[in-house]
Parts: C-alpha cells; sequence; structure tokens
C-alpha cells in the first residue's frame, strides 16, 4: 500500500466517524446523548494513557491530574471572575499551560538519565494523590471536598456538546493513528522495546519521553476543559487516583497498543457502569471488576486485538497475506555523510581511567590510545574489566577517575547519546535489536539521528553509509529487510547490530565479542568485515575477544587486561610470545604480577616492558 493510499484510508475511516457524531443525537436519546459525552472525552484521555503505555512503555496513573487541570481552570476562572469570551481563552491557557508546567516537572523526575520505567509509574503514582490533597486544601477557592459547581458556561444544546466532543475525540485519534504509524511513531516502540539501544544509537530518550508526555498532558487539559464547560461541575475527584485508575483499565480492557480499543473501553464501560449505576446502585462496580478480570484473564491483550483477529484470520485463509512495503536501500554519497569529521591525534586517548564500585576496584589506572585505521584488540580472563572499560568509553558517567578524548573531545560525564554524536559506536555482547521490528526498521531507527523521522509518513528509501552496507551486502540481510528481528538467527542478529551501530557513521567502533556464539564461517565472515572497516573505511576498532586466534589474524595491536590492569600492550607478535598471556589464561599469573608489583623499584610498567621482550614473569 501507498503512503498516498494509507493516509487516504485514515482519512476516509475519519470521516465516516465524524458522520457517526452527526448522527447520533437524532439516533440516541437525551440521557445516552448526555452520558456519551462525557463518555467521548474520558475516550480521549484514555488514548494519552495508550500513546504513554501502550506504545512508549510508560504505565501512566497520572493522567487524570492532566484533565483535571484543564477542568478546575475553566472551573476557578468562570466561578471568581464569570464567564466571558476572554476569560474563556484565558481559562484554556492556563488549563493547558498548569497541564505543560507539570508535565515538565513529572517528567523531569521520572525520566532522568538512569531512571526505570518503574520508577516512572511509582511517580505517576504519587502525583494524583498530591493533587487530590492540593484540591481539599484550597477552601472556598477550590470549594475543597465539594468542588465547584453552578458557574456560568458556553451556551450550547446538549448535541452540541456531544459533536463536539466527538469531533475532538475523532481529531485526536486520527493524528495519533497517523503519528504512532509513522516513522517518528516507531521511535515510541523502539523504546518500549530497547530503550538502551536506543540510546547507544544516539537518541536523547528522555527528552523524546517528556516531549510525548506533554503533548499527551495538553490532550488530557483540553478534554478536561472542555468537560467542565459541558457539566459546568468540577470535583476533586477527577484528579483523583481513582479515575487515574480506571483510564488505565479502559485502556487495558480495549487492548492496549491498539488506540482504538482504549478508546472503546472507555466508551462502553463508562457508558454501561453509567446504565448500572442507576438499576444496581449497589453492586454495579463489583460486575464492572468480575468483567474486567474475566476479559483480561481470558484475553490478556484485550478485546480490540481479539476481534480483529478473526476477520484477519479468515482473510489470511482466503488469500495469502500481503508482504510489507518494500524499503529501498541505497549508498549514501560521501557528500551525504554526517559522521564526525575525524580530530587531531589519536581517534581515542583513555588517561588514568579507573571504576570503583565501592571499595571493590575493578579499573585501576587504565592508560592507552588508539588511531584512525587501527585495529586494537582487549583481552584477558573472564572479570579482568574488559566490558567494564568499554562502558566507561562509551558512557561518561560510568568511569570514577580518569578522562576519556573522543576524536578530540573530552566526553566528560556525558550520557551515551552525546558519546555517540561525538563518534563513538557500541555493540553490545548480546545481540541488542529491536525484536518486534523488522531488519528495515531498525536500521531506519539507527538513521534516526542522522535522518529526522517524519511525524506523518513513512520513508520507502532508507540510504545508508558505505561500511553498514557492506555489512549488510555481506551477510545477506538486504534480502531480510522485511522480516522482523526475532525470527533472525543469532548470527544474522549479530550482522544487524552491527550494521546498526555502523549506520551511525562512528569514528570509534567498540565491539564487545562480535563473533560469541558464532559457526566457524560466520567468524570468518565478521573478521573480513572488521578488516575491511580499518584498512579501507580508517575506523578505529576497539574489539573485546576470548578467541585468541582470531585475534591474532585481525588485530593491529592487542592490549592484556588482567584484574582491572593493563599487562601488555604491544604487537600481535609480542603478545603470542609472552609468557605473561599464558600464565593469565592458565590462572598462575596473579602471583607474579603482585610479585613484581611487590618488588622495590619496579612498577606496572617495568612489568609491561619485561613482557614485552617475551621474558617470564
Amino acid at each position: 500500500m501507498t503512503e498516498a493510499r494509507r493516509l487516504s484510508l485514515i482519512l476516509l475511516v475519519a470521516l465516516a466517524a465524524l458522520v457517526a457524531v452527526a448522527v447520533g443525537p437524532s439516533l440516541l436519546d437525551t440521557y445516552s446523548v448526555n452520558v456519551l459525552t462525557r463518555s467521548l472525552l474520558y475516550a480521549a484521555v484514555a488514548l494519552t494513557v495508550d500513546l504513554l503505555w501502550g506504545f512508549l512503555g510508560i504505565l501512566t496513573f497520572g493522567q487524570s491530574v492532566f484533565f483535571a487541570c484543564g477542568a478546575y481552570a475553566a472551573g476557578l476562572v468562570f466561578t471568581h471572575m464569570d464567564f466571558s469570551g476572554s476569560n474563556a481563552l484565558v481559562a484554556l491557557g492556563l488549563g493547558i499551560g498548569g497541564a505543560l508546567l507539570t508535565a515538565a516537572i513529572v517528567g523531569w523526575l521520572a525520566f532522568w538519565h538512569g531512571a526505570s520505567a518503574l520508577y516512572a509509574s511509582v511517580i505517576t503514582l504519587v502525583l494524583p494523590i498530591v493533587a487530590t490533597q492540593l484540591l481539599y486544601s484550597g477552601g472556598t477557592f477550590t470549594g475543597s471536598s465539594s468542588g465547584l459547581s453552578g458557574f456560568t458556561s458556553f451556551d450550547l444544546s446538549v448535541e452540541a456538546w456531544f459533536w463536539l466532543a466527538g469531533s475532538f475525540l475523532v481529531v485526536v485519534t486520527t493524528l495519533a493513528f497517523v503519528f504512532v504509524m509513522s516513522d517518528a511513531g516507531r521511535l515510541l516502540v523502539a523504546i518500549r522495546e530497547n530503550e538502551q539501544r536506543c540510546k547507544y544509537l544516539g537518541l536523547d530518550t528522555s527528552r523524546l519521553k517528556i516531549v510525548v508526555y506533554l503533548v499527551c498532558a495538553a490532550i488530557a487539559a483540553l478534554a478536561g476543559y472542555l468537560y467542565a464547560g459541558y457539566a459546568m461541575v468540577v470535583a476533586p475527584e477527577l484528579a483523583s487516583f481513582v479515575f487515574g485508575t480506571e483510564l488505565v483499565i479502559w485502556t487495558a480492557l480495549g487492548g492496549r497498543g491498539t488506540l482504538l480499543g482504549p478508546v472503546f473501553g472507555a466508551l462502553i464501560v463508562d457508558y454501561e457502569s453509567a446504565q448500572l449505576s442507576g438499576s444496581y446502585p449497589f453492586v454495579w462496580q463489583l460486575i464492572i471488576g468480575v468483567v474486567f478480570v474475566l476479559v483480561i484473564v481470558a484475553f490478556p491483550r484485550g478485546l480490540l486485538p481479539v476481534v480483529f483477529d478473526i476477520p484477519r484470520r479468515l482473510l489470511g485463509w482466503l488469500r495469502p497475506r500481503a508482504a510489507r512495503a518494500a524499503v529501498t536501500l541505497s549508498t549514501l554519497d560521501l557528500a551525504e555523510t554526517q559522521g564526525v569529521e575525524p580530530g587531531n591525534g589519536p581517534a581515542l586517548a583513555v588517561s588514568g581511567v579507573a571504576k570503583r564500585f565501592g571499595s571493590l576496584t575493578v579499573l585501576e589506572a587504565i592508560d592507552f590510545e588508539a588511531r584512525a585505521g587501527e585495529l586494537v584488540s582487549l583481552v584477558g580472563p573472564n572479570g579482568a574489566g574488559k566490558t567494564t572499560l568499554m562502558r566507561c568509553i562509551a558512557d561518561g558517567a560510568e568511569r570514577s577517575a580518569g578522562a576519556i578524548v573522543v576524536n578530540g573531545y573530552d566526553i566528560g560525564r556525558k550520557p551515551p547519546e552525546a558519546c555517540v554524536a561525538l563518534g563513538v559506536g557500541r555493540k553490545f555482547q548480546m545481540a541488542n535489536v529491536f525484536e518486534t521490528l523488522t531488519v528495515a526498521e531498525c536500521l531506519q531507527i539507527a538513521r534516526a539521528r542522522h535522518a529526522r523521522p517524519s511525524l506523518w509518513r513513512r520513508a520507502r528509501d532508507l540510504p545508508l553509509p558505505k561500511a553498514a552496507m557492506h555489512v549488510i551486502v555481506t551477510t545477506g540481510l538486504d534480502r531480510q529487510l522485511a522480516t522482523p528481528a526475532h525470527l533472525l538467527s543469532h548470527g544474522m542478529k549479530q550482522a544487524l547490530e552491527l550494521s546498526m551501530v555502523l549506520a551511525l557513521e562512528p569514528r570509534v567502533l567498540l565491539l564487545d565479542e562480535p563473533t560469541a556464539g558464532l559457526t566457524k564461517t560466520e567468524r570468518m565472515q565478521i573478521g573480513s568485515i572488521l578488516i575491511d572497516l580499518t584498512r579501507k573505511q580508517g575506523l578505529c576498532v576497539l574489539l573485546v575477544e576470548h578467541d585468541l586466534d582470531f585475534v591474532r589474524e585481525i588485530s593491529s595491536r592487542v592490549i592484556v587486561l588482567h584484574q582491572g590492569r593493563i599487562v601488555l600492550d604491544g604487537s600481535v607478535e609480542e603478545v603470542v610470545a609472552s609468557e605473561l598471556v599464558k600464565q593469565v589464561y592458565a590462572g598462575s599469573g596473579h602471583a607474579g604480577i603482585a610479585h613484581e608489583t611487590a618488588s622495590p623499584g619496579r612498577g606496572s610498567a617495568e612489568t609491561v616492558s619485561s613482557a614485552k621482550r617475551g621474558m617470564p614473569i
């Protein structure tokens, strides 16, 4: 399906929904129109919960607070300043502004670098409790527990409010659907699936989450503003934890990650709750609770995915499922590349780096340099500190002491995404990709830092740097662009992650055991790729590897780590001839190293010098 056809289909469905809203009041009784007007506004807020929870992976209980911001802004202004056109605009500005300010504070607290998703959920859990207490403490200004009522509002009929609320919901849902289906919307799924990988692809995930959170807060505030204008009553319950939890329940019931599921869930549950509360005033909440538990147990994904699966399976039996729209790969011209320009001096300079966990020292006095076009291998037994050193280079906040300079720039205490901007690319030991996304989508995420993704369309062309294209073509990934990453073999996942890192156009490439779990043929393939990257592409490659035969074949230099210290830094021949390496890997190197370190007048530098001469230590 082409982009134009896809967007036309979305707009056609939106137009049909607007027609349904237009004829709704003529088909429903007055009571139903009244209840559904409120339900339509609630559904818009539930949709924001789905954007945050279903797509971004943030379970939030605080959307009720932003709804209350809009509602109370209208209630306070219309109560204490009377209603007028100018005051209505003031109330709207205060409602959205207050919601944005609150969301900015919460986002800063919940999404700072290193905060977990659970921490963010706890923050949003506390938010409605604090907001409700503030409203209770407002006295006559906020109406305390009774709220505000009886204020003058817009002179609109019930039918007009229904049309307004319905149109608002259709517009918000349409825009949200266009967004989540776009390249930019795919970033939300990537963050939900693997935020760590996103950070090491140069994406500022904290900022992205805060931006989405702010937009969702503004939508909820606008819905609250419309609710206050329609109901002419606001109460602390609008900001309560109970209402925030109901929004989460409606989202789970309808099907999170579907957009339409939470909308229908809110409409159906809120409408039926109003009906049941009149017919069964003492047990209606129990009935709703039992239905919710039964649905979640029987259909963990929610109702809407189950409803959509039935016709999809029927169509699948009748005709083969259409393949996803093809993405065309191309190689970037040198003039189009956006990588960091090589700086003066070494590509990587590590000076006095140390890493401590309390009293435990993992790295101590690490000093070395690596130049462009050089493939430096880090070897040593398990626990030597190799992966820890990789983390220190790729994340400025990891090390306890020392300095790291990349392309002439000191990384300081910069987070991973800022280190990527300086030219650092890191591949993890275990293949670290986006399991639910296709190969092409993973590569598009990797290029998001250089090519700003569209908010409303999907790109069909994917230009990649020469190094990434070389890996893709060599390994055959170009024939599996539409394959979800979780269906790839281990070797292909390793190749995909390497391609994603190279798509960043790094100058310093950090590889943590890229051949782990690969066959001999795959190891040879990766080895030839790495040699090409250093000799032809001019990259500085720092490789952690346990396979010494593989290291000997491809390395231009080898650094041996043992117990957090560099004990040998020399050529491949020097390392191969060194008795120290044999002792380290045989488990007898510790005593020799300790003896040399303790000898008067001799330090680690002399130990290294002796090792370089092939002398036993």
